[in-house]
């Protein structure tokens, strides 16, 4: 494992090494030579041993064709890894099944929008009708992110404490003023009588534009700001010649069909992909007596599973 080059033009948001680097808080970056993607490296609990997990939220990497040769030359340096693939990902499930023989599963359906309809042909009228209202409220612009870092901190406090965020989600200051400097960001901020209500956070990957975070004011929530950030992200985004829009799936492990956030995202959205979870033992014998050690019962699906209990 290598360290990294930023000489490459076309490599920008979750394929940038400094996204990767934007993590370290978490876990070591480490560079898959071959396939040109990023992975973090972390000591197992109570182990003198380490593992390792995808840049959060999604993994991503150049070339999909090399990524078991990368898998292959890891061995028993690391006892396990696992991660979820970008939707957009240049794969085949079957290929991509043979690299993590271990565990295999459509995680979540994701959102996404063909920038080539027009959007009054497939945006939800309610959401048209909120974004009317935010645009009336709200002078929406692009910016740079790095300039309104301590705004976009107190907003992500908001969310930090509306949904009791934590572990990598939580982000410190120091991961987003990395993060704002990633090749490939674009950011949109809304304000009212010069104070920011709200800011949304997108990563370009070739023709595709991944929404990354939003984040919002009291004021912003009850005024539906985000309607208004959203429609401004997608007409900027329509006429910039990209063509897709990633808009993610919903928060946690597991997406209810009835989740405000998912009916949000469904309403700006065209179709769906699906991102798969990935998970790959490379040292069987620490594995199980990591499994062991820690007491983990046999009927966890949780993959790696000694580490059932760390979102608990």
């Amino acid at each position: 494992m290598s360290g990294f080059d930023i000489t490459e033009p076309q490599v920008t948001g979750y394929l940038h090494p400094a996204y990767a680097e934007s993590l370290a808080e978490f876990g070591i970056p480490c560079e898959l030579p071959r396939s040109r993607g990023w992975i973090l490296q972390r000591a197992i609990p109570d182990s003198a041993y380490h593992d390792a997990i995808g840049c959060y939220p999604l993994f991503t990497c150049q070339d999909w064709s090399q990524l078991n040769l990368d898998l292959e030359n890891i061995s028993g340096e690391l006892v396990s890894l696992s991660l979820v693939t970008f939707p957009f990902g240049d794969y085949d499930p079957t290929s991509l099944k043979s690299c993590f023989p271990d565990a295999f599963v459509p995680f979540k359906e994701h959102f996404v929008t063909d920038l080539s309809l027009p959007g009054e042909s497939f945006v939800n009228a309610h959401h048209r009708r909120n974004a009317r209202r935010a645009l009336r409220e709200f002078q929406i612009e692009s910016c740079d992110p790095i300039e309104f870092l301590d705004d976009w901190m107190l907003l992500y406090g908001t969310l930090v404490k509306r949904h009791q965020i934590t572990g990598i989600a939580a982000f410190s200051k120091n991961s987003f003023k990395k993060q704002f400097r990633v090749p490939g960001i674009r950011a949109f901020r809304a304000s009212r009588a010069g104070i920011t209500e709200g800011m949304v956070l997108w990563y370009i990957h070739g023709t595709v534009a991944s929404y990354h975070l939003g984040a919002y004011s009291e004021p912003g929530y009850e005024l539906n700001v985000s309607f208004g950030l959203f429609s401004h992200a997608l007409d900027h985004f329509a006429q910039s010649g990209l063509s897709w829009l990633h808009l993610g799936a919903g928060a946690g492990t597991v997406s209810s069909a009835e989740s405000g956030l998912l009916r949000f995202k469904a309403g700006w959205a065209t179709g769906r992909r699906m991102a798969y979870f990935c998970g790959r033992i490379f040292n069987s014998d620490r594995y199980r007596e990591i499994v062991r050690a820690t007491n983990t019962t046999q009927e966890t699906t949780y993959f790696p599973a000694y580490r059932a209990s760390e979102f608990r």
